[in-house]
């Protein structure tokens, strides 16, 4: 390098923060969880600004959508400018913010992989540029994918006992109840219904 020569400035890395919350619960307050995990990001980015990362002004956020779809406006939206090449770094509070499923994981990482687009998580340390990192972030998700079907066959266990009870688990009442007014959550019998049914039976 000559005396006169300058030391070349590193290429903008294009960084874009997806944020995501199952429940819409206390999205309406100044500061939530999507704030919180857009922060998180946000700082993680600052910490690399000697390589030229920079954060895309773009919002990716789902507030109210769960992890096990990729049915979501804020992931679409996301995707869909990654294939425009418009994003060159993903970054994310945990791993299960972006998915909770393995199958749509797989999916997602075939975008990235596509579009040269890396994927960081601020608080597990993991990106898809190193190859270690990749395998532990499909172990990782398996657990996760794990967790939710264990938590599923619970919920749905839970409601198949409330229901042998004769507990209301919410819906359509059947023909001949009503929805009950008090916290039994025992359906109240409608006694016009009731005839109707016995008729029907009939």
């Amino acid at each position: 390098m000559t005396k006169d020569a300058k030391p070349q400035k590193k290429a903008a890395v294009r960084c874009a923060i997806y944020t995501r919350k199952s429940s819409d619960e206390g999205l309406d307050q100044s500061f939530n969880s999507l704030d919180a995990q857009r922060a998180a990001g946000e700082a993680y980015v600052t910490s690399q600004a000697s390589e030229g990362w920079t954060i895309i002004p773009t919002l990716y956020d789902d507030g109210g959508y769960w992890g096990g779809t990729m049915e979501r406006p804020g992931l679409q939206a996301l995707l869909a400018d990654i294939e425009a090449g418009q994003i060159d770094v993903v970054v994310v509070y945990k791993i299960d913010r972006l998915t909770r499923s393995l199958t749509d994981f797989s999916r997602i990482i075939e975008i990235f992989d596509k579009a040269e687009t890396s994927f960081v998580s601020v608080t597990q340390s993991f990106n898809t540029t190193d190859p270690m990192g990749r395998l532990m972030l499909k172990v990782l998700l398996s657990f996760a994918q794990f967790e939710r079907e264990v938590t599923g066959e619970r919920i749905r266990d839970k409601i198949a006992i409330s229901k042998a009870k004769g507990m209301w688990m919410g819906g359509v009442p059947p023909l001949g109840y009503d929805p009950p007014t008090n916290v039994s959550r025992k359906l109240k019998v409608n006694a016009a219904e009731a005839e109707q049914f016995h008729q029907i039976y009939t």
